[in-house]
């Protein structure tokens, strides 16, 4: 079992940045491809941004490529996603998922303009 826990979420204008953590429990945590996901009111949840275990190699969605950048420390068993340049569509509840299993409980970022 996995557990993962984000945090980092808040309120900020636009232009500003945030970095969400996603800390998680697990010995084998370093070999997980991590992905972050956002949900915004009314609309599906999608993909931001991933980190594979194997390699460290980062990918992204075209719509923060340029503006995240998802990183991992592996001897604190978390992943990072810093967020710079955030607009109003990035308020959404972001939720990091592991192994395409485990899911955390969200922290919500919402932006102001």
């Amino acid at each position: 079992q996995v557990q993962l826990v984000e945090s980092g979420g808040g309120l900020v204008q636009a232009g500003g940045s945030l970095r969400l953590s996603c800390a998680a429990s697990g010995r084998t945590f370093s070999s997980y491809n991590i992905n972050w996901y956002r949900q915004a009111p009314g609309k599906e949840r999608e993909f931001v941004a991933g980190i594979r275990g194997s390699d460290g190699y980062t990918y992204y969605a075209d719509s923060v490529k340029g503006r995240f950048t998802v990183s991992r420390d592996n001897a604190k068993n978390t992943v990072y996603l810093q967020m710079n340049s955030l607009k109003p569509e990035d308020t959404a509840i972001y939720y990091c998922n592991a192994a395409g299993a485990y899911w955390g409980q969200g922290t919500q970022v919402t932006v102001s303009s």
